[in-house]
Order: structure tokens, then C-alpha cells, then sequence
């Protein structure tokens, strides 16, 4: 269990860390519309990522363990609004659809980040 809960705290602040990053790159070296895409895209991911950690945390702690279909719901309903809000950016010409891309994508870098950060640990684990 200490890999897991090892992989998800780096994911956790990686998310953020990623985030700031993004947006501040994207601020300074970008057009408006596409900074705009940067940092709504990586600040609905990066909430998503935590509200269903938070979901999931609470779904399976005991003794409150939760409903299989309660979860699903609340991930369904979390999806279809993270949905809405990306055809609000897109269609109203707030954002530009390839920073808003950039900006989905934290939570996938900071998760390859985690993994490479792991193997990285096993390999010269194993080698010592």
C-alpha cells in the first residue's frame, strides 16, 4: 500500500505544481486566448482529479463504504458538467481549443511523471 499512497501524494501536488507552471509559461510567452485554454483546462482537470479522490476517499473508508452506483453517478454527473463547461469555452471563443488541450493534459503529465519517478526507484533499487 505504500507505493500507491506514495504515487497519489506526488500526483496530488505534481498536479498543482504542473498547473502553476503551465499557467505562468502560458501567460508569458502566449496570446490571451491561449493562456485562457491553459489555465481553464488545467484548473477543471486538476479539480476533477481531486474531487474524485475526495469521492472515491470517502466511498471507501469504513464504515461509511458507499455504493458502487452512488460513485458512478457522481462521476457521470462531475463528467457530463466538465463537458458543458468545455463546449461553453469552445463554442463562446473564450479559450483557444489546442491550450485548452494543453491544459487537460496535467493530470496525464503528472501521472507519467509519478510512473517514470517509480520505475526510476525499482530500477536502481534492484540494482543495489
Amino acid at each position: 500500500m505504500e507505493i500507491q499512497t506514495r504515487i497519489l501524494n506526488f500526483v496530488t501536488r505534481a498536479n498543482w505544481l504542473i498547473f502553476i507552471c503551465a499557467g505562468i509559461l502560458g501567460l508569458l510567452i502566449t496570446p490571451p486566448d491561449f493562456a485562457r485554454g491553459i489555465i481553464f483546462g488545467g484548473l477543471l482537470v486538476t479539480l476533477n482529479f481531486h474531487l474524485l479522490a475526495r469521492t472515491l476517499k470517502k466511498a471507501l473508508t469504513p464504515p461509511h463504504l458507499a455504493s458502487h452506483n452512488i460513485v458512478l453517478v457522481k462521476y457521470y454527473i462531475r463528467f457530463m458538467v466538465s463537458g458543458l463547461i468545455i463546449f461553453i469555452l469552445i463554442a463562446g471563443h473564450y479559450v483557444n481549443p489546442v491550450g485548452l488541450v494543453i491544459g487537460l493534459s496535467v493530470v496525464v503529465a503528472s501521472i507519467i511523471l509519478a510512473t517514470l519517478r517509480e520505475l526510476k526507484n525499482l530500477i536502481f533499487k534492484e540494482a543495489f
